[in-house]
C-alpha cells in the first residue's frame, strides 16, 4: 500500500481507497468534508443499534442509514461504496475482532443494514481556522481515543462505556474549542471533560487504547470529546454474528460539508 503526503478531496481519497492506493488515517484530508464512523450489522440488530445510537447521540450521532444490502451513501456521498471506500475496516465476528482488511466486498450481504456516523473530524477544520493546533495531525495522523470509566445508556443487546478521543490545549484554547466544537453535533459537539483524565478512568493518558498518543505540553491541558470508536465498544456486548466498522482513525470521507451540519 502507498500513502499521500498530500492532503486529498474527499472523491481523490476515496478513489484511491478503492484501488488500493491508500490505507492510513484520514485526519488532515478532505479539509471541509463531513468524515464519517461506520457501522455495519444484519438486519435483525439494526433496530436495537438504532436505538442504541438514539439515546447516546452524543458518542453516536446518525448521518444516514441506508436501506438493508445498499453499500451506497446516498444522502453523504451519493456514488460511493462503502464495501470499498474506506482505507480500513474492522470486522467482528460474535463480539470479537478478527480481521482488519482494505476491502468488504467478500463479505458483503443483502440483509447488512450500514449506519454513518457522525466524527469528531467534522469540527477540526474550525478548530485549525481559529488558530487551534492539532498535534495529531502533525505529529501521528491518529488522534488518540480511551475507554472511559462512563457507561452508555443500553438498548436491547449494545451497552458499554464510552471512548473520547483527546486534543491537548492550553486553558482558554480550551474554552474556544468547546465554543467552537457546541455547534457541531455531527461532530459529536461540546467536549465532555477537560484535565485529569483519571476522573474518567483513564491511568495513563500516554497509552491510548485505540490511535497513538500526542504530546501534550506542561501548559496545556487533555480535553476530551465523545468518540465514534465507543459503537465498536457496545458490539462486544452484542455479540452480532458479524459486524464491520471502520477500522479507527480510518473514516469514511463523504461529500458534504462539515459547515452543513454546523448549528
Amino acid at each position: 500500500m502507498t500513502q499521500t503526503a498530500e492532503p486529498l478531496d474527499s472523491a481523490a481519497l476515496r478513489a484511491r481507497c478503492r484501488d488500493g492506493a491508500f490505507d492510513g488515517p484520514t485526519s488532515g484530508h478532505a479539509l471541509g468534508s463531513v468524515q464519517a464512523n461506520m457501522v455495519i450489522l444484519p438486519a435483525d440488530f439494526a433496530d436495537e443499534f438504532r436505538d442504541f445510537c438514539d439515546k447516546n447521540p452524543q458518542p453516536c450521532p446518525v448521518l444516514e442509514i441506508h436501506q438493508a444490502g445498499d453499500p451506497e451513501p446516498k444522502r453523504i456521498a451519493p456514488g460511493a461504496d462503502v464495501r470499498t471506500d474506506l482505507p480500513r475496516y474492522r470486522v467482528f465476528r460474535d463480539g470479537q475482532v478478527v480481521d482488519e482488511p482494505t476491502d468488504i466486498r467478500d463479505l458483503w450481504r443483502d440483509d447488512l443494514v450500514t449506519f454513518m456516523l457522525g466524527c469528531s473530524f467534522v469540527a477540526e477544520e474550525a478548530l485549525m481556522a481559529a488558530g487551534l493546533l492539532l498535534p495529531h495531525i502533525a505529529e501521528t495522523g491518529f488522534v488518540p481515543m480511551y475507554r472511559t470509566n462512563l457507561q452508555c445508556v443500553p438498548a436491547g443487546r449494545f451497552a458499554g462505556p464510552m471512548v473520547v478521543s483527546m486534543r491537548p490545549f492550553t486553558p482558554d484554547e480550551a474554552l474556544r474549542a468547546a465554543d467552537i466544537t457546541r455547534h457541531y453535533p455531527m461532530a459529536h459537539g461540546a467536549p465532555i471533560h477537560k484535565g485529569d483524565p483519571e476522573k474518567l478512568g483513564i491511568t495513563d493518558i500516554e497509552k491510548p487504547d485505540f490511535g497513538r498518543a500526542v504530546t501534550c505540553r506542561p501548559d496545556q491541558v487533555p480535553v476530551f470529546w465523545a468518540c465514534g470508536v465507543t459503537p465498536q465498544e457496545a458490539l462486544v456486548a452484542a455479540r452480532p454474528p458479524l459486524a464491520i466498522t471502520h477500522a479507527p482513525g480510518h473514516m469514511f470521507v463523504a461529500d458534504i460539508t462539515s459547515e452543513s451540519t454546523r448549528t
